[in-house]
């Protein structure tokens, strides 16, 4: 079992910056895939990065390529959302997920566990 809390949501200009954290709890941090995913009122669930166990390989999707940054600190048991040149179209509830997997899952049915979420909301 595994305990996931994010932080770090708010409210932020388009082109400001957000921190999101999610903090682990439970089994071992470091077995686990991590991923981040987001939801916007009357939209689906969408992927938006994951990384890797040990965190050397990363991957986005198209949207928030070259803005948003993923990582982890297996130490801290924490997985980061940096998130660069905002847009109004990035507003949404962001939730992380972990899966206990080796290849780094994309799609939300792969991953086991999952936090509340923390809402964003980015002002034009």
């Amino acid at each position: 079992q595994v305990q996931l809390v994010e932080s770090g949501g708010g409210l932020v200009q388009a082109g400001g910056s957000l921190r999101l954290s999610c903090d682990a709890s439970g089994r071992t941090f470091s077995g686990y895939c991590m991923g981040w995913f987001r939801q916007a009122p009357g939209k689906e669930r969408e992927f938006v990065a994951a990384i890797s166990r040990s965190g050397i390989s990363t991957y986005y999707a198209d949207s928030v390529k070259g803005r948003f940054t993923i990582s982890r600190d297996n130490a801290k048991n924490t997985v980061y959302l940096q998130m660069n040149s905002l847009k109004p179209e990035d507003t949404a509830v962001y939730s992380c997920a972990a899966a206990f997997i080796v290849t780094v899952p994309t799609t939300s049915s792969r991953y086991d566990y999952w936090g509340q979420g923390t809402q964003v909301t980015v002002s034009s």
